[in-house]
């Protein structure tokens, strides 16, 4: 979903399209023994810096390499954010490019494996193929390639209007290897479609196929015949009503089988011998306009060849009704335009859990209305041209439904996973990562005319990485975790978010957001014990609105200050935070008609000279009434703060928030020509516990003078505390301490 103000993007309608598809050659089993050939070009550079990783979301049978991390004589590409590059859409920000034969990316395999899956872009029109070599030895096939499934175009969105660069494509390896091997994709003379993008690569030991059950019957029994690229539907229907009516499971033997139209399913068990194996080739499988239930789908793969979104259209793998105490897993769904898509009536009980959705140019997956005591449990999901997950009250709300430890990857043009409207519903356990333009990482919203928000929200113990994009049409950031009140206001309705982790977000954290620009209120949110490790501008964004509480927030690495509180319309009045135990949030931003400018944007390890101390958090042993310690640290050195008056010694403290190496602190007064000169004593210390300090620079008077900027700066040897403390003795200017800017500059 788009949160910009301008014609909405992604739009739910009651039938969705995709566009995406398969490259089916991937998947047949490679052979060893074609010769090894010489590589012209240079010797592999040392690995970049791999991006940051986390741990989280759902528990798969792959590793996932990243290219950059990998041996490779190719170009690195990133990290970039821009809306529209390749390295934005990359896992991690980077990629490596390979442009001329000889080029390579050579990953080292972490486990034992027997299969690759290789994300990767080719230029728009192209397809091809990549050599790929298993310790040194080439394999006869390459891995086919193409561009077709990707360079999605949607016009009324501001910004870049293709989005979507990336595709993946399989293959069986043909052996087995152990951990550490080394599989490398290569650029050989038969290698014309590049230059080629390497994302990353899935290794997994995949299993053989599995035999077919008992009490089941096959499909081939009926007529469908695997691998001839005939239709296959009739067969598939008979099959379904046969095994329905002897009371056995339908088996799916290994082989590719022609779905050219779409089947109804109800009270039957479809199982396949694995998702590398059973192959349904079509770009709606199943659509269901009712069903009373106990479906039972396992353990095959639907690939589609959708290669634009067309929202009339239902190309969804599944699409419609799943009824009563359904379940899906262990499916790979690719190159349709939604994974599943639930809507026309009641399902509830569902588990759907164990599922790869990879590739689509819509959701992942979607509760359109009416789903209920459901469970989305350990899915992957990468590269969805919507939102990953959703739950979108439409008509009816979807209620009393768990989204729990997935995990939701580079979703390219909305959010990880979305909640609008809805009840009772918990979100638990997942990793969002590296979303792009459009969208954030986890939203609760009231939004596309939804069913509001009630009764009980839980979000808990979930993680985003990198989550969180500059919306082209707003043209401000949207947070790794997001409230949106567009619709109608958040009230009534009970929110908790609870050990929420978000790190690297590429602008602000947390955001409360009235989309349509009204000013509706939020409140009934509590977010406790909230970890923020890294933003490109704030830890907390508020643009509208009410009273949320907040406490035992931790922020580190913040970009610009801790938090942003500027309601619009201007007339109404800014959020109210209640809480306790927050460190990091210290500092507001002040100007409220401009954004931030260079500080936002991804986080950036810290320069050397750069202030460490912006916006974190200080205390004074005393301060006057409207001039609070936080003044000292926000980066306006038109605020200030002032000791408690007539008590010397005083105290200003700021935490960094770990043991940082300085050299150098700035001290500032305001720079006003209404500040008379004057000197202030004072002795810097520091601390590594908070308790016990050191000198750093011994009592000495500091002369302030606005004629020459009202500012002192202070030298020595680099030192690394944690805690920095000015103890200040006196002032010839008035009875107090005085500072407008403590600024702690980084060796």
């Amino acid at each position: 979903m788009s949160p910009g103000n301008t014609t909405p993007v992604t739009r739910k309608r009651l039938a969705m399209t995709l566009a995406a598809a398969l490259a089916t050659s991937g998947l047949a089993a490679a052979v060893l023994g074609a010769p090894a050939e010489a590589s012209p070009a240079a010797p592999a550079a040392p690995a970049a810096t791999c991006p940051t990783a986390v741990q989280g979301g759902a528990t798969v049978p792959f590793t996932e390499v990243q290219a950059e991390c990998s041996a490779n004589n190719g170009t690195l590409i990133g990290p970039d954010y821009t809306q529209g590059s390749l390295p934005s859409e990359a896992v991690g920000r980077q990629a490596i490019t390979l442009g001329s034969q000889g080029q390579y990316v050579e990953f080292t395999t972490p486990s034992a494996t027997n299969s690759i899956d290789l994300r990767y872009s080719l230029p728009q029109g192209k397809s091809g193929s990549l050599a790929v070599y298993v310790n040194g030895t080439k394999l006869a096939q390459d891995l086919t390639l193409t561009s077709k499934y990707s360079y999605l175009n949607t016009g009324q969105i501001g910004g870049s209007k293709t989005h979507k660069l990336y595709d993946e494509t399989r293959m069986l390896l043909g052996q087995n290897v152990s951990a550490g091997a080394k599989i490398k994709v290569q650029v050989d003379g038969e290698n014309t479609a590049g230059p080629y993008t390497i994302d990353l690569a899935d290794f997994e030991q995949v299993a053989g196929p599995a035999s077919a059950p008992a009490n089941s019957v096959s499909l081939t029994s009926f007529g469908a015949t695997p691998n001839d690229g005939t239709d296959d539907t009739s067969a598939f229907r008979n099959a379904i009503a046969g095994a329905k009516s002897q009371g056995k499971e339908l088996w799916i033997p290994p082989g590719t089988f022609e779905i050219g139209q779409a089947v109804q399913v109800d009270q039957v068990t479809i199982r396949g011998a694995g998702p590398w194996y059973s192959v349904l080739h079509g770009n709606n499988v199943f659509n269901n306009g009712g069903a009373s239930g106990n479906i039972k789908l396992y353990n095959f793969a639907v690939f589609g060849e959708i290669s634009n979104r067309n929202d009339g259209s239902p190309d969804n793998a599944f699409h419609g009704v799943l009824g009563a105490g359904s379940v899906v897993s262990g499916l790979w769904i690719q190159h349709t335009k939604c994974g599943l898509w639930l809507m026309s009536g009641a399902s509830s009980n569902l588990t759907i859990e164990n599922n790869r959705i990879l590739d689509t140019t819509a959701d992942g997956i979607n509760f359109d209305g009416a789903v209920t005591g459901s469970t989305l449990h350990n899915n992957f999901l990468r590269n969805n041209g919507d939102d990953g997950l959703a739950l979108w009250s439409n008509g009816t709300a979807d209620s009393g439904n768990t989204l729990s430890n997935n995990t939701i990857e580079v979703p390219t043009l909305a959010n990880g996973i979305a909640l609008y409207g809805g009840s009772n519903n918990t979100v638990t356990g997942n990793l969002v990562q590296d979303t792009n333009a459009l969208g954030g990482g986890i939203l609760v919203g009231n939004r596309f005319n939804s069913v509001p928000l009630s009764g009980t929200i839980t979000v808990s113990n979930n993680t985003t990485l990198r989550a969180g994009a500059l919306d082209p049409n707003w043209q401000f950031g949207v947070g790794a975790l997001w409230f949106d009140a567009r619709d109608q206001a958040i009230t009534g309705v009970t929110v908790n978010v609870t050990n929420f982790r978000a790190v690297d977000s590429p602008y602000e954290a947390i955001q409360f957001i009235d989309g349509n620009g009204v000013g509706k209120v939020i409140g009934g949110i509590t977010i406790n014990g909230a970890t923020i490790d890294g933003t490109g501008t704030f830890a907390v964004q508020s643009q509208t609105q009410g009273s949320v509480g907040i406490s035992n927030l931790t922020a580190s690495r913040v970009g610009v200050t801790g938090t942003y509180n500027c309601p619009y319309p201007t007339s109404n009045p800014p959020m109210s935070f209640t809480g306790s135990g927050n460190t990091g949030l210290t500092g507001t931003w002040s100007n409220c008609a401009t954004w931030p400018p260079p500080n936002s944007g991804p986080p950036t390890p810290p320069a050397t000279g750069s202030n460490a101390a912006l916006g974190r958090p200080a205390s004074a042993s005393g301060s006057q009434g409207g001039f609070p310690p936080g003044n000292a640290v926000d980066g306006n050195s038109s605020s200030y703060w002032e000791s408690t008056n007539n008590a010397f010694p005083q105290s200003l403290t700021v935490d960094l928030g770990a043991a940082t190496s300085i050299n150098k602190a700035t001290l500032k007064l305001p720079p006003a020509s209404a500040w008379s000169a004057r000197t202030e004593t004072l002795t810097i210390q520091g601390s590594t516990d908070g308790s016990n300090y050191s000198t750093i620079v011994g009592s000495r008077g500091y002369n302030f003078d606005p004629a020459s900027g009202n500012a002192v700066t202070v030298t020595f040897g680099a030192t690394s505390p944690r805690y920095v403390r000015l103890a200040i003795t006196g002032n010839t200017g008035w009875p107090a301490g005085q500072i407008s800017e403590f600024e702690v500059n980084r060796s």
